[in-house]
């Protein structure tokens, strides 16, 4: 029986002061963040569609249970961004060309890619979720408790969450097409549509979010996943943060290549998910979460402080 819990969390956006660079203090991550929001939409409701299609296929019944739950959980993430994405939306119209365009390219994958194959990306990529998430999550002093705490705490619910399901996604494939060898030749062509979705999300903040707001901050995020993009950002985030404000300043060494490690054994044959081990932060989300359901949506303001340092 699958242990996954579906929590239908709201995040109050409804006013119009959200802000694009959410946290100063962190920028690059803030708008780090925001690109998972624009991404979130389209990748989750592509996993929907993938998974429900699946599930008839699945001889194990206690398959067919966890991807339900997968694709529910993955359905309430999905409409917690979509009400970030209206908020940003509201102030920066602009925007919702950036959404749409990229919905339209996940859609363009669901109607032409075979179901292995749309079975294979999301397990590809939410393969890397636990070892990248973990540093955010083992560091949220820095990086989310000095921000706005409606978006801080979205985004500590979804990489929580995140984790909680961190093998569902193998789970699914492997039910239905079990072949490492094929996943493994699919990973370019996941890479190629992810660097697709960058370009998209990060030229929309660039054109459509003035600088006064924070939209020269989307030139600190590398436009795609090759050594010169990264170099090229590398380059531009000199020149645009403060002393203190790179998104891994304080991150010991050691943590970034245990996650970088991390990163590169997520696709390796005998990698399994279930695994990883998780950090501090989730298990006390779980905990407060059953004790308060409210804390969810403000995490540092409802109930006990969720520092882990």
């Amino acid at each position: 029986m699958s242990d996954l819990q579906v929590r239908r969390v709201r995040f109050d956006f409804s006013g119009a002061d959200v802000p694009f660079n959410w946290n100063p203090e962190r920028p690059a991550f803030a708008v780090q963040c925001n690109l998972v929001s624009f991404f979130a939409p389209g990748f989750e409701k592509f996993i929907v569609d993938a998974t429900r299609e699946a599930i008839p296929l699945m001889p194990n019944p206690a398959d067919a249970e966890e991807a339900d739950l997968y694709l529910r959980q993955e359905a309430q993430h999905s409409a917690a961004h979509r009400s970030h994405i209206r908020a940003l939306v509201r102030r920066w119209p602009g925007l919702q060309e950036t959404v749409d365009e990229v919905i339209a390219s996940y859609d363009q994958l669901t109607a032409t890619k075979s179901l292995e194959w749309r079975l294979a990306y999301p397990a590809i990529v939410e393969a890397t979720f636990t070892p990248y998430f973990k540093v955010f999550l083992d560091h949220e002093d820095k990086l989310f408790r000095p921000g706005d705490e409606r978006v801080s705490s979205l985004f500590i619910w979804h990489f929580v969450e995140e984790m909680e399901h961190r093998s569902s996604a193998l789970v699914v494939y492997n039910a239905v097409h079990n072949d490492y060898r094929y996943r493994a030749k699919t990973i370019p062509s996941v890479v190629k549509h992810l660097n697709e979705i960058m370009r998209i999300v990060i030229r929309g903040f660039k054109a459509h979010v003035p600088a006064e707001d924070g939209g020269d901050i989307a030139a600190l995020l590398p436009e795609g996943v090759s050594f010169k993009t990264i170099r090229e950002s590398r380059q531009v985030a000199k020149r645009l943060q403060e002393p203190g404000q790179a998104t891994y300043d304080g991150v010991p060494k050691r943590e970034l290549v245990a996650m970088i490690v991390g990163l590169v054994r997520s696709q390796g044959p005998r990698f399994d998910p279930a695994d990883e081990r998780l950090p501090v932060l989730a298990e006390r989300w779980f905990e407060r979460y059953d004790e308060d359901p409210n804390s969810a949506a403000r995490w540092y303001s409802v109930g006990r402080s969720g520092s882990t340092r």
